[in-house]
């Protein structure tokens, strides 16, 4: 197995993403507190460039490209968050991207990827398979392939959410006791924990996700990983991976605590909540760990917790839906 990243490769993240990546704010809610009966902390990447946290792992990986890797360029697979990540690194860098999207992934995410310049080529979910095809126009372009989570630098990159929310408690006198990642690949999830452990080691480190496509709760609860039946059918799309990816579980296994897993109707509550209440848009795939939350999936009560909502780019149809 390759080699798997450290607490120490996402300090380095963070010092060479700090000039273009945003640091997002850990926001709190008495009435979320109320709720829950815990000390609650959400950290708002739908405010951190590109409108998630994806634009961290997807700079840091570019960053590191020799200058023949990145004339050549590069390729990723995306349902849109790190679609549109890796094209903003790359416009940022000078680098020509192709993404490979879903044809059922959010409009806005393919206009926005489109417009930081890169190619977009579709793809059936259910039909195609996404890295064989990725994988064949890299080869045919000699172009790197950067996949969404598995990957060093890519996880590395994602930890830097994780660093910054143990960085902002302390400087409050606080310790997380438990934290909620939203989960598809697991390269968040992964980051954060080697982030949030190096300080916090008893730390509990949530997976969260939808009802089908749990593959993280079953995997961890199975000690290996297993996959979902389903390809699709959430309005979650940023969290249908069928799988754990192999590097990150390999991380994720040891640091893990276990899967919460939401409905739909839970997640509709939880985006719904995220903008009356913090006048904040997220999408369905960043609200499932505050959906966790307000469901009592997490017995929080007297802890610090922290929830992390990973992305603000929805369909505004699907939003207006949503938040009615």
């Amino acid at each position: 197995m390759p080699a798997l990243p450290t607490a120490a490769d996402v300090a380095d993240a963070a010092r060479l993403i700090a000039p273009v990546a945003r640091r997002t704010p850990l926001l709190t809610l008495p009435e979320l507190d109320a709720i829950t009966g815990a000390r609650v902390f959400l950290k708002a990447e739908p405010l951190q460039r590109t409108g998630s946290f994806k634009f961290r792992g997807a700079y840091n990986r570019l960053a590191r490209l020799s200058e023949t890797e990145r004339k050549a360029g590069v390729v990723a697979m995306s349902s849109g968050n790190h679609a549109q990540g890796v094209a903003t690194a790359a416009q940022l860098l000078g680098i020509p991207a192709l993404i490979v999207m879903p044809k059922d992934s959010p409009v806005l995410k393919r206009e926005r990827t489109a417009a930081a310049g890169a190619e977009i080529v579709l793809f059936d979910r259910e039909k195609e398979d996404r890295v064989a095809i990725a994988n064949r126009i890299a080869a045919e372009r000699g172009a790197t392939l950067v996949p969404p989570f598995d990957d060093f630098y890519i996880m590395a990159g994602q930890g830097t959410v994780g660093r910054e929310i143990v960085e902002d408690l302390a400087a409050q006198g606080l310790k997380p006791d438990s934290v909620v990642v939203p989960v598809s690949g697991g390269g968040l999830l992964a980051g954060v924990a080697l982030a949030v452990h190096e300080v916090a080691p008893a730390a509990r480190i949530y997976a969260a996700e939808p009802e089908g496509f749990d593959d993280h709760a079953r995997s961890l609860a199975a000690g290996k990983r297993v996959s979902n039946e389903k390809l699709g059918g959430s309005m979650c799309d940023g969290l249908l991976s069928p799988e754990p990816g192999e590097l990150t579980f390999a991380v994720n296994q040891p640091h893990v605590a276990g899967g919460l897993v939401v409905s739909e109707d839970e997640v509709k509550r939880a985006v719904g909540f995220a903008f009356r209440e913090l006048k904040l848009v997220v999408e369905p795939s960043g609200a499932v760990p505050l959906a966790a939350l307000l469901a009592g999936r997490l017995d929080a009560k007297g802890q610090v917790v922290v929830a992390v909502l990973s992305g603000g780019n929805v369909d505004p149809a699907l939003f207006a839906k949503l938040v009615a």
